[in-house]
């Protein structure tokens, strides 16, 4: 994009990371074909360059997993919590010896700047590992009774945007509370989950105790549905996690659903207006916008629309967008052919009913899947695009007048998982936070998270909570102090 400055390439070496040719699926601490000898290829969104095959599962693989979870799960169980944080710490500390490498895997498998898979994703990761560990010697201290029980096998299935994050996030707690997994990556980047069982395998973790099947929708329903599992873990879009809903009613399963969003940024006309802007880049253009909390409605107080705006657009023509492996990069590429033209669709759609749609002068790479960032202005609460998710760099400006307005906005949707406050008053922060029906509530700042801290969300935005002490109790079934279930 357009700039002042003139940035020389800063590419990190992808020859930090071994791919290769093709990868198996891991079940019982060893990779194997898939029962029927189906596979699929993985490909960089940046090139389209094929970077491995990977053995796809089915309903057959799904079963080998979960009796080999099973097994597992009588011995890792009855470990001390002391032991089982043991293995967590290890894996922790693999995390960060090899984050280097997982980086540039995951921003070659994902499409996503190098500066955030090695400034975000990668701390966060192994984070988590180190926060669950710690937990896993003192669970009768979590508020769940006594001597809280693990439900046994855990089937989680995770979405493409943040592959390893992700599987921090349901992997961490489930091994703290003594459960074994199986877990299903997208399947357009199953390579960083895959390189996670090597690193189970290096830390020594038990046989059995973490399963890895890559696959598409086929396999996960599998999981979903299999009598073995015990608890359910989804992360993806709500049409799914309705499906899944479904699937289970009835079923004792116990389930966590982290669904779709549409946050909304609410900037009050006594905002801090730099700080905010830079919130604002952060809250939707951060993955290329491609975040179930991301602050994709900004709602600003009319009587600073257009000083608001006007630094926006100079803000987002600074922007770089290009080679993801570049650390200049701001702006990398769409997941897939078919996100990006999901993206298309939408934006589409909002010209057709009337929003004004700006994007900064932009050169596209001609190979890969790319979207320019982009805002409406003229937006209305009946817009497609001020309703429905498009997850993507895309943002649309509404306006309020007083706060019981911005709230009612806010509030006006089908979704429940962020918001964003922008004021300089404490009491205002408190006051609209507390009336907002979000699940995460960011005040002067934006998509900004914490292993401590407890995620997810309200309404079609899913139920349960990832994170923190609550993620825990996803993940254990407490007992009467005799001891019963």
């Amino acid at each position: 994009m357009a700039s002042v400055f003139e940035y020389a390439p800063a590419p990190e070496s992808r020859a930090i990371v071994d791919i290769a040719p093709s990868y198996g699926l891991f079940i019982d601490g060893e990779f194997a074909d898939a029962a029927d000898g189906k596979v699929f290829k993985t490909v960089s969104p940046s090139s389209e360059e094929v970077l491995s095959e990977v053995a796809r599962a089915g309903s057959e693989d799904v079963d080998r997993a979960v009796k080999a979870a099973r097994r597992a799960f009588e011995k890792w169980s009855a470990l001390p919590g002391g032991e089982r944080a043991k293995y967590l710490f290890r894996i922790a500390r693999i995390i960060q010896e090899r984050s280097r490498e997982l980086a540039v895997l995951e921003t070659l498998d994902n499409g996503k700047p190098i500066r955030e898979t090695r400034d975000a994703d990668l701390p966060l990761v192994a984070a988590h590992f180190f926060y669950y560990a710690g937990w896993a010697d003192k669970l009768e201290h979590a508020g769940l009774g006594p001597n809280p029980r693990p439900l046994g096998v855990a089937g989680q299935v995770i979405p493409w945007n943040f592959p390893l994050l992700m599987l921090a996030w349901k992997i961490a707690p489930a091994l703290a509370a003594g459960n074994t997994v199986v877990l299903k990556p997208a399947e357009t980047t199953p390579l960083s989950a895959l390189f996670f069982a090597d690193i189970c395998r290096q830390a020594g973790l038990p046989r059995g105790v973490v399963n890895i099947l890559p696959g598409y929708g086929d396999a996960g329903a599998a999981l979903v549905e299999h009598p073995g599992i015990d608890k359910v873990a989804f992360t993806g879009s709500t049409a799914v996690g309705k499906a899944i809903a479904r699937q289970v009613a009835g079923t004792g399963k116990k389930v966590t659903l982290e669904l779709g969003g549409k946050g909304a940024n609410i900037v009050f006309d006594d905002a801090p207006l730099d700080q905010a802007v830079e919130g604002i880049i952060g809250g939707i253009f951060f993955n290329q916008g491609q975040v179930c909390c991301a602050g994709s409605r900004l709602l600003v107080q009319e009587s600073i629309q257009d000083e608001l705006l006007d630094s926006l657009k100079r803000r987002l023509s600074t922007l770089r967008l290009g080679d993801p492996l570049d650390k200049n990069t701001d702006i990398g590429a769409i997941n897939s052919e078919e996100q990006l033209a999901r993206i298309t669709s939408l934006v589409e759609k909002g010209e057709a009913e009337g929003a004004e749609r700006w994007s900064p002068a932009c050169a596209l790479p001609s190979s890969g899947y790319w979207f320019a960032p982009t805002l409406f202005t003229n937006v209305t609460q009946a817009h497609t695009i001020a309703r429905d998710e498009i997850f993507g760099p895309v943002l649309s400006v509404l306006t309020f007048r007083t706060p019981d307005e911005a709230v009612a906005k806010a509030n006006n949707s089908q979704y429940g998982l962020s918001a964003g406050i922008w004021t300089e008053k404490g009491s205002r922060i408190l006051a609209v936070a507390n009336r907002l029906r979000a699940g995460v509530v960011w005040a002067n700042t934006f998509n900004k998270f914490d292993p401590t801290s407890p995620f997810g969300g309200y309404k079609e935005s899913g139920y349960g909570r990832e994170g923190g002490r609550h993620g825990l109790e996803a993940y254990l079934a407490p007992t009467n102090p005799e001891g019963a279930r």
